[in-house]
């Protein structure tokens, strides 16, 4: 069967899940999640996604994101192999961890209708499963969706990426004590009610189309697949896809603030080799905020190739390499130790 084709444009909302090689675990603790909520503010920080919601069950996730660029697939080629790797470095594992592809269905975010309901759907997950006795217990209870671990919290404990005062606002509630509450006992409710009238059952019209909106809203996107059908695709296309992609244009803004913290000039660059401190810390500020490739950092920090800046950012010790930079270009960075 022919893969469905991915739909990208500026400001696009989808519903975004995906699940574990044959139906196996995708979290296998608690400091799995809180690597896969890492990464995902990570690819955030790199593609300028805002997340509207989340929930991580054990086998499967769902985000609701808004990419304000067209880079949807750039973003999650990156989001998934990067959790996957992370996760098979921690479990000392190898091979893939989701398996089909992952799903993405585009929705008329705009609409207060879709909107609200995807978040309903999606906070409401783990009551569906089970993993709430509902009646008992609250959303509040299970800690790994966005409303227990993002609505509930006050602005300043969120997630930057996080989308929450959107989300309070949609149902009429203000980002307040008085308002977050209202949300939750909003949830809650509805957990009742679908326990009482059809429990059990799934909300199949928010994940069994490849779009999901009004009428007008599915002439737009098929006229969008239309044009993408239509046009050639070229290496030229491709490649122009790929420079609109939220990266390149920041990426070389980084490189000339960077050197200029780090005092050097680009003909500075070709006369150090490539694991000088100031050129490795340039890297990985670029590769923690961008999404180009090692081949592009090689180039651009004249370090040979792409294979040899993955081996020389690999397993950098940070407080070593520091010690030997100018305090300008650390605070610059701000990579973590």
């Amino acid at each position: 069967m022919a893969r469905s084709i991915r739909i990208e444009y500026e400001g696009a909302y989808y519903h975004v899940m995906a699940r574990g090689n044959r139906q196996e675990k995708i979290f296998l603790d608690a400091e799995d999640r809180q690597y896969f909520l890492k990464t995902v503010g990570d690819v955030c920080e790199m593609t300028g996604w805002r997340v509207h919601a989340w929930v991580l069950m054990s086998n499967h996730y769902h985000l609701f994101i808004q990419t304000p660029e067209a880079n949807l697939v750039a973003g999650m080629k990156w989001f998934q192999n990067t959790y996957t790797r992370r996760f098979n470095v921690r479990h000392k594992a190898w091979g893939r961890l989701f398996g089909d592809r992952y799903k993405a269905i585009l929705v008329e975010g705009e609409n207060s209708y879709y909107y609200e309901t995807l978040l309903d759907y999606i906070h409401l997950n783990p009551a569906r499963a089970g993993l709430i006795e509902v009646k008992k217990q609250s959303v509040l209870d299970y800690p790994w969706s966005s409303i227990a671990a993002e609505y509930a919290l006050s602005p300043g404990k969120r997630n930057s990426w996080m989308a929450c005062a959107e989300g309070l606002k949609s149902f009429g509630f203000s980002d307040t004590v008085d308002g977050r509450r209202k949300m939750i006992e909003h949830l809650d409710q509805r957990a009742a009610e679908e326990k009482e009238t059809a429990p059990g059952k799934k909300n199949n019209k928010v994940t069994r189309s490849w779009y999901w909106g009004t009428e007008k809203f599915s002439e737009k996107i098929l006229s969008l697949k239309e044009t993408i059908f239509s046009k050639e695709r070229s290496r030229a296309y491709h490649s122009a896809a790929e420079r609109r992609a939220h990266g390149l244009q920041q990426a070389q803004i980084l490189l000339d603030e960077g050197l200029i913290k780090a005092k050097l000039t680009k003909k500075d660059l070709s006369n150090l080799n490539g694991s000088e401190p100031r050129k490795i810390l340039l890297a990985l500020l670029i590769r923690k905020k961008t999404m180009v490739s090692n081949a592009w950092l090689a180039e651009h920090l004249k370090m040979r190739s792409a294979a040899n800046v993955s081996r020389l950012l690999a397993n950098q010790d940070m407080k070593k390499i520091c010690n030997s930079l100018p305090l300008d270009l650390i605070k610059y960075a701000k990579i973590e130790n």
